[in-house]
């Protein structure tokens, strides 16, 4: 009984599971446009009205686009 079943730790050979650098890179922004867009949401359906979403909606956009005004200012000075 001093053999191992399949499956049992600790493993001889473990395997390594390495994911090439692109999927990592698209996994990685995936999950944070997922998690940011959940929050977001959830940001939203807290408002008490429908009126209110629609004002905080707007606020979200407005943010975006000043954000992204100063990210296109900053590769503009980059070169």
């Amino acid at each position: 009984m001093s053999e191992r079943r399949p499956g049992q730790w600790p493993v001889d050979k473990p395997i390594t599971l390495v994911e090439p650098e692109p999927a990592r890179r698209h996994t990685a922004a995936r999950a944070r446009f997922v998690v940011t867009l959940g929050a977001i949401r959830a940001a939203l359906e807290e408002e008490p009205s429908e009126h209110a979403v629609r004002q905080a909606a707007r606020r979200w956009q407005d943010a975006l686009t000043a954000l992204a005004d100063e990210v296109c200012a900053e590769h503009r000075k980059a070169g």
